[in-house]
């Protein structure tokens, strides 16, 4: 009889010690998920890293415990072995010294000489010996956490966590539940299934602050009603929700809400495409006391008041002069195939990319007339 995705991921925790959470850039509900995966398997005697690619944590979420120790990139996944056959000869002396970016080893034998016969190289295995991805739909888009280190994703077991349809499966173990709201909900059902009694106050404050996120307070049109029903038992475990909702909507500083108001005043609408669209000057930024991290909720606070879009976009000056463009999109549409000569990174949903040498009307009219091209109106 064939194991179930449950069976499958208990039976590859058995002998694991060492294990890797990655997701995709610019998913804060992933960055919670990714805490509450951490949190459990630590529980269960695993050492955990947290690795998304780019990665800048933002101000409202160092609530969360881990949060902060999650890396942009791997600090080491192999060492280089050298093995030194010193049977005949001993070690008298050891030392080394790094000269035109070139390490020197010296060793002195005790008797005889050491020749190049007696050396022998070898690599270590990869760090981590099972990968947890995360609300992610393929592995091309961890960008290049993935790109660079292929060998590993190829070599070591992936289990794939998310609920979108247009994951790719590209996991050993798909644990994909397509009928919920968020990735929260298919780790809390994962916990549930191995060992429902580690979902302790700490981790349903993750998981529901992932929840929240995602469904932008439960918002969200599509909710589905099991999410409601999770969101209630999480509290019931313990889950803080006053206490995330203060540190995710009400911390606000006054320079966030000048730029906010700023975002909202030069808000412009194209019918045809269903595209909401705003633009911010280097200016503005000056004005409002802002910097480029008071942008980060604008697309989200533009999505929650303007239910009509189908598409969003952000354009912001740096002081150098180079437009950032932040673009989202509904489901039926693909960002990165829409945006594709402007080599946007994120996925399909969600999708960031610069461009030079331009300015903010350039730009804005650029980008609506490739989207123009791309879409059948």
């Amino acid at each position: 009889m064939s194991l179930n995705e449950t069976e499958q991921i208990k039976k590859l925790l058995e002998d694991k010690k060492n294990i890797l959470i990655t997701f995709r850039k610019n998913g804060n509900d992933a960055i919670a998920s990714a805490v509450a995966l951490s949190l459990f398997l630590e529980k269960l005697g695993k050492r955990v890293d947290i690795v998304c690619p780019d990665f800048v944590l933002p101000k409202a979420l160092d609530f969360l415990p881990k949060a902060k120790e999650i890396r942009a990139n791997f600090p080491h996944l192999q060492k280089f072995v050298i093995n030194l056959d010193i049977e005949k000869t001993g070690v008298e002396e050891l030392s080394y010294d790094i000269k035109e970016q070139k390490l020197r080893l010296f060793i002195t034998p005790k008797q005889g000489f050491l020749t190049r016969d007696n050396v022998h190289t070898a690599q270590s295995d990869f760090k981590y010996e099972l990968i947890f991805v995360l609300d992610t739909p393929d592995l091309e888009t961890l960008g290049n956490l993935y790109d660079h280190n292929t060998e590993l994703f190829y070599k070591k077991p992936i289990i794939n966590l998310d609920h979108s349809p247009a994951n790719e499966h590209y996991g050993q173990v798909n644990f994909i539940d397509t009928t919920v709201s968020s990735t929260a909900e298919v780790i809390y059902q994962l916990i549930n299934n191995l060992a429902r009694q580690y979902l302790d106050p700490e981790i349903a404050t993750a998981l529901l602050t992932s929840m929240i996120i995602k469904t932008k307070s439960f918002k969200s049109p599509d909710i589905k009603p099991q999410t409601l029903d999770l969101a209630s038992k999480l509290i019931s475990l313990g889950g803080k929700r006053d206490y995330i909702v203060q540190n995710l909507y009400r911390t606000k500083s006054i320079t966030t809400l000048k730029l906010w108001g700023t975002a909202l005043s030069h808000l412009q609408q194209n019918v045809e495409l269903g595209l909401v669209y705003t633009s911010l000057t280097r200016d503005d930024f000056s004005r409002a006391g802002a910097v480029v991290d008071d942008l980060k909720d604008i697309i989200d606070e533009l999505i929650s008041n303007s239910p009509a879009a189908k598409m969003i976009l952000l354009l912001s000056e740096t002081p150098e002069g180079k437009i950032n463009c932040v673009f989202t999109c509904e489901k039926q549409f693909d960002a990165l195939n829409l945006l594709r000569p402007f080599f946007p990174t994120g996925h399909k949903q969600r999708v960031t990319f610069s461009l030079n040498n331009k300015t903010l009307s350039e730009a804005e009219e650029t980008i609506i007339s490739q989207i123009k091209k791309t879409v059948s109106i």
